[in-house]
């Protein structure tokens, strides 16, 4: 398939962009495991007081855990019960940063104006003036890529967002994988 440009403006990025392949759903296993984190850490309550000394240093940790459970699990039901999903193959979406020093923009630019330019050579790190977002679905069918150019105090984009699928989309993805 070919390279699809949406229409947007250039605060636009990837992470607040909506495609209309790529719909936000709760996932069910999520859903589940943060349940069985709040009803452990109530169990864990229950347990407490339950206890004949609740001052002692075991009630006190069961507590604790009780607590970061129940937290931990209300949190992930907030926030960490949707994912992005690609519909036409209904496969996980997920978004990342990539990093990359400034000599290696010219290249990265050409590289997603012609998936056959040459990036042999080039490097990410763990930070670096040149930022690359991508959405990346785990069957490699849907690429989304935005480039930014780090100015004093915050990245600018330097590409608008950039949407591949099927063999354009696993050429990029391989790429994106050996970074």
């Amino acid at each position: 398939m070919t390279n699809i440009m949406a229409t947007q403006t250039s605060n636009t990025t990837i992470f607040t962009l909506t495609h209309p392949d790529i719909v936000k759903r709760t996932s069910v296993a999520s859903l589940l495991y943060s349940g069985v984190m709040v009803l452990l850490g109530i169990f864990l309550f229950v347990a407490v007081f339950g206890m004949t000394d609740n001052t002692s240093t075991a009630s006190m940790a069961l507590m604790v855990c009780g607590t970061v459970l129940i937290l931990g699990g209300i949190f992930r039901i907030f926030w960490k019960s949707k994912q992005l999903i690609y519909l036409p193959t209904g496969s996980v979406a997920t978004e990342r940063s990539l990093f990359f020093d400034l000599k290696y923009l010219n290249r990265l630019t050409d590289m997603l104006d012609n998936l056959s330019a040459e990036v042999a050579g080039v490097k990410s790190g763990a930070s670096g003036n040149v930022r690359m977002d991508v959405m990346i679905t785990k069957d490699s069918k849907f690429v989304a890529v935005q480039l930014f150019q780090f100015v004093p105090y915050t990245y600018t984009p330097v590409t608008k967002v950039k949407y591949f699928t099927g063999t354009e989309a696993a050429a990029l993805s391989t790429f994106i994988s050996k970074m």
